[in-house]
């Protein structure tokens, strides 16, 4: 299976977020904050009329960590 190129971002969320975040991915261990963000932006981008196969597909695997 070939591995699809990723890119790396740096963001500036508000802390409370982080926290927030943070909070659940120490509870739940099969998360990390790749796979948060993946799912997290590729379904706003669907919710926001994107209609591209691939971040459908990213969304899935993502969500039920198929991801490569």
């Amino acid at each position: 299976m070939i591995t699809p190129p990723k890119v790396s971002l740096s963001v500036e969320i508000p802390e409370d977020l982080h926290l927030s975040l943070q909070s659940y991915l120490d509870t739940h261990t099969e998360w990390n904050q790749d796979r948060m963000f993946c799912v997290a932006l590729s379904l706003f981008l669907m919710q926001n009329g994107v209609n591209q196969r691939q971040v459908s597909r990213i969304y899935l695997d993502n969500l039920f960590g198929y991801a490569a």
